[in-house]
């Protein structure tokens, strides 16, 4: 019987993703090498084979829990509506809240699920998508139940992508410590959202 991973383990694991997507950030997917991140790492490339056995695999290992990241998000805000009791646009702007919360934290991870996912082998590929596609249905979800009277069958996919044209590319100019934070920009987008969806008083 194949011997349990220790939890120093997978702490080592969590350490090499976090460095490898800002490897993947800063050189590129393609360009980064297992030695660039053995050496990141403060490692050898043998050393790191211990743990992964390609890029591929740290790729698909960074994206993999990534996706499960944010489909665990969509379900704790889900719970959260539930259990204070919100209406469905405070549901959808508490989720908005949450997104935004990731990414401040998760902005290379991120970057590698926007740019990187077509380096994986097809069935991999097509995990990572479907739980993308997930994503999006699930906001969606929230969006219609927010805002019934402006989304139908024509047009909840634009304005689904609209929102996430608003929030997935933050990494490209919201800095942390800048003018404007996370939270502030969450209440922006959030407000904006109430006053173009929302009826006219």
């Amino acid at each position: 019987m194949a011997r349990p991973k220790s939890l120093q383990h997978e702490f080592r694991r969590d350490e090499i993703l976090d460095i490898a997507a800002q490897c993947f950030a800063e050189r590129s997917y393609p360009a980064a090498s297992m030695n660039d991140i053995a050496a990141s790492c403060g490692t050898s490339k043998a050393r790191l084979y211990h743990y992964y056995d390609s890029k591929e695999a740290i790729l698909f290992d960074l994206l993999d829990r990534y996706t499960q990241r944010l489909l665990a998000l969509i379900g704790q805000a889900e719970a959260t509506a539930q259990r204070r009791s919100l209406d469905e646009r405070a549901a959808l702007h508490e989720l908005i809240r949450t997104f935004l919360d990731e990414y401040e934290h998760s902005a290379t991870r991120h970057i590698a699920l926007l740019h990187d996912t077509k380096f994986l082998g097809e069935a991999q590929r097509e995990l990572i998508l479907d739980r993308q596609r997930d994503v999006v249905s699930a906001v969606t979800r929230f969006l219609t139940r927010a805002y019934p009277h402006r989304l139908d069958a024509r047009n909840q996919t634009a304005l689904t992508m609209m929102l996430f044209g608003m929030i997935n590319w933050t990494f490209t100019w919201l800095r942390p410590g800048g003018a404007m934070s996370y939270p502030a920009f969450a209440e922006e987008v959030i407000a904006l959202l109430e006053r173009g969806l929302a009826p006219a008083a």
